[in-house]
């Protein structure tokens, strides 16, 4: 007896039904996998979501791959599984559905006018693309998750002593005062905190309407937490929440006040909250292998870092090689570009490079 055949169907995440039980019960799930996080996208820059699968329209889903399809005049058109997400596990059951479904998706390219494809899978449990698919790496980085079980003092004992315990201790001593929220004047402040970082960093910033978007879309999944020193915001971080993980997206703080561990304290402050609300994982994020300093931090948090690859089909040069050197450029040009002129490029180039 033959077995019925496997074939192709795509849907919009965002708006088929079955999406959000899908994920609820796919282990390998994450944040980046929300409506949420995906309507964010979508309205942030206009790119659009589509995942594909084996599953037809009037059946439970069992697999799929979610991307989004970046049409820009700039970059060109492709499918890119997800832009601006750390990590975008394929949620599939067996290395059949993953090998049918990338290999589909090849079969394509041409016809969607596709320039290629690009997967960023989190676990290495999958089968390896670059020799099986014609995929090859194109990216790697660092990537930091952090275990919670057990009581607070436990967790709290396995951070650096220095770098963080103490660093949190003298926080607690100087009299921070942690603000929590998601209103408007909150937005604003954290901004303001990450425009400067980024600005010191050399980096444009993201345009200030795809965190608008973000708190429009995930809700109570996400938080914004101010450190204040007395009435002036010190610090800032921006964490999200899906089942049992809590995500460290985005951070930024005043240079000034650096020795009041006021990032520390607050990342300690959000593991805190969420381990009373069941978390038992911390998901600390990429980190590029040429950043140090901030690979140093991660690194006093307890757990040695994961090994994050990016998969692009068709297999071209390897990144490092290809836009190594066109980062080092733009940063030298950023560098030399006052705040308000480096935030005006954030908001005209992000949604070109997903």
């Amino acid at each position: 007896m033959s077995l019925n055949p496997m074939i192709l169907f795509r849907l919009d995440p965002t708006q088929d039904t079955r999406w959000t039980e899908f994920i609820e019960r796919s282990d390998g799930a994450s944040i980046f996998h929300t409506v949420g996080w995906l309507k964010a996208l979508r309205d942030t820059y206009n790119y659009k979501p589509i995942a594909f699968t084996t599953s037809a329209p009037q059946e439970t889903m069992k697999n799929a791959i979610v991307f989004c399809e970046v049409d820009s005049w700039i970059t060109g058109r492709r499918l890119v599984s997800l832009p601006f997400s750390d990590h975008c596990q394929p949620l599939t059951a067996s290395a059949s559905d993953f090998g049918f479904l990338l290999r589909s998706l090849q079969e394509e390219m041409k016809a969607e006018r596709w320039r290629y494809l690009e997967v960023r899978p989190a676990h290495v449990k999958l089968d390896d693309p670059e020799g099986s698919t014609g995929f090859a790496a194109v990216r790697r980085y660092y990537w930091h998750l952090l275990d919670l079980e057990g009581d607070l003092n436990r967790v709290l004992g396995r951070f650096d002593k220095d770098s963080v315990q103490r660093r949190i201790h003298h926080a607690e001593r100087m009299g921070l005062i942690e603000k929590i929220g998601t209103s408007e004047e909150q937005l604003k402040q954290f901004y303001a905190l990450f425009v400067v970082t980024r600005s010191r960093h050399h980096v444009p910033p993201m345009p200030y309407t795809w965190f608008h978007n973000l708190i429009q879309n995930l809700g109570q999944a996400l938080q914004i937490r101010l450190a204040f020193m007395q009435d002036k915001p010190v610090a800032a971080i921006l964490t999200l929440r899906f089942k049992n993980v809590l995500y460290y997206k985005y951070g930024c703080s005043d240079l000034r006040f650096n020795r009041l561990g006021a990032m520390p304290w607050l990342l300690w402050r959000a593991i805190c909250d969420a381990k009373l609300c069941g978390a038992n994982k911390f998901d600390l994020g990429r980190t590029e292998d040429d950043n140090a300093g901030l690979l140093a931090f991660k690194n006093n948090w307890g757990s040695p870092p994961n090994q994050l690859t990016y998969w692009r089909y068709p297999a071209t040069l390897p990144f490092d090689s290809i836009a190594s050197w066109k980062l080092k450029l733009a940063k030298r040009v950023f560098a030399r570009m006052p705040g308000s002129l480096l935030t005006i490029s954030g908001r005209l180039m992000y949604k070109h490079i997903g």
